[in-house]
């Protein structure tokens, strides 16, 4: 058996999930923060798009790398959205979701032993998925001091030879953090200096809550677009996540790599998700539908702060993008994972652990549901707390 597929480990957020939707088939009023799922529904002209192509028979293979007509669509929008011009019959890639973008990344990218930085508190999967390539992660730990961004000191200090990447998430998942521009150009100089590849993952890039406009690295100097595997996708922008629509701009000679391990590994992505994704870029209409959902999350973004940031013993950093905060609740006692669990059970409040994402003293809520359920939870979540607290 595969030693490497033996040592991963089980999604935490799964996990929780798994549980929340079992207590609540047995009745219970559960309040789910676990999932990153937006509660919006695909906008229609999203879903019309794919039943024209369902119904016009479109449905057979396309080409491995994409459709080249959502290809150029791709190129335009990091073009236009992004500032980073791509040939879009050799330097993107569409594949079934953002994961699948990332996995190729890093089979493109590393030679067995090779090393990736991932600055911690980190989304779980990068991990796994750097392992999966034949690579080693090495995390580099970031403070809430540093409203938990990564140094260019830092990343200096953590190069070490067999040093080959780092991967760059903004907004973060799971801690909302995001990087400005001159932020971003510090590190690149620092990775371009190293000789470091640069993999940005920009999923929530429409997720910005800040004065600053989102910037994509590769946009900031063509050094760095020579360097940078760009991916994003449609699961968390047009609410497509079971759609499952990633996309990539990278270098020729990447992107020529990850597109021969898709061609084997999937032939395609699905064909009619694809002809919804054309519309996702190209239709205005699926372009209006977004704007409420992205005031929407910041609404919730500013209501989940308030209330946390009200509870005792709960230290609680602004999130400044995505649809996650990441709460300190050490003070407590309890271990992130049984603090969870306990919570679940409890209170009926599905939250996710710290431990998987990098810090055992902290907790991450994902705020992509409603408001009324902000509410109700946070009371919950705050009656859990003082329940801890109280003297037994």
């Amino acid at each position: 058996m595969n030693s490497v597929l033996q040592a991963i480990q089980p999604s935490a957020t799964l996990a929780i999930s798994a549980r929340a939707k079992e207590l609540a088939a047995q009745g219970a009023s559960v309040c789910n923060f676990a999932a990153g799922e937006p509660d919006f529904d695909t906008p229609d002209v999203i879903k019309r798009a794919a039943i024209a192509a369902i119904e016009a028979g479109k449905t057979k293979y396309t080409a491995a790398k994409g459709m080249p007509e959502l290809c150029r669509a791709v190129a335009d929008k990091f073009a236009r959205v992004n500032g980073v011009s791509y040939d879009p019959a050799t330097e993107i890639l569409v594949s079934s979701g953002g994961k699948q973008s990332l996995v190729y990344a890093f089979q493109a990218l590393l030679e067995r032993g090779d090393e990736v930085l991932i600055p911690s508190p980190a989304w779980l999967s990068y991990p796994e998925m750097v392992r999966i390539a034949g690579g080693r992660p090495r995390f580099v730990k970031t403070s809430s001091r540093t409203g938990y961004k990564l140094t260019p000191a830092q990343l200096g200090k953590a190069v070490r030879p067999r040093t080959k990447a780092l991967v760059l998430n903004y907004p973060s998942n799971p801690t909302g953090a995001v990087y400005s521009a001159s932020e971003l150009l510090a590190l690149g100089q620092v990775a371009l200096e190293r000789g470091l590849w640069i993999v940005a993952d920009e999923m929530y890039e429409r997720m910005v809550y800040t004065d600053e406009p989102f910037a994509s690295i590769a946009s900031l100097s063509p050094e760095l677009r020579a360097r940078t595997v760009t991916v994003n996708g449609c699961s968390k922008a047009f609410s497509m996540t079971g759609w499952r629509i990633g996309y990539a701009g990278a270098p020729k000679e990447v992107l020529s790599l990850m597109a021969a391990a898709q061609s084997h590994c999937a032939s395609n992505p699905c064909t009619p998700a694809q002809y919804a994704a054309l519309a996702a870029l190209t239709d205005p209409a699926a372009e209006e539908a977004v704007k409420p959902m992205i005031a929407a999350f910041r609404e919730r973004a500013d209501l989940i702060y308030r209330r946390l940031r009200k509870i005792p013993g709960v230290r609680v950093a602004k999130p400044e993008g995505a649809f996650y905060i990441f709460p300190n609740v050490k003070s407590f006692g309890l271990g992130s994972v049984g603090f969870c669990r306990r919570l679940l059970e409890e209170k009926h409040v599905a939250a996710v652990p710290g431990a998987p994402f990098g810090d055992d003293g902290c907790i991450r809520f994902s705020y992509a549901c409603s408001t009324a359920c902000i509410e109700e939870g946070m009371s919950r979540f705050a009656d859990f707390c003082a329940s801890l607290r109280a003297p037994r």
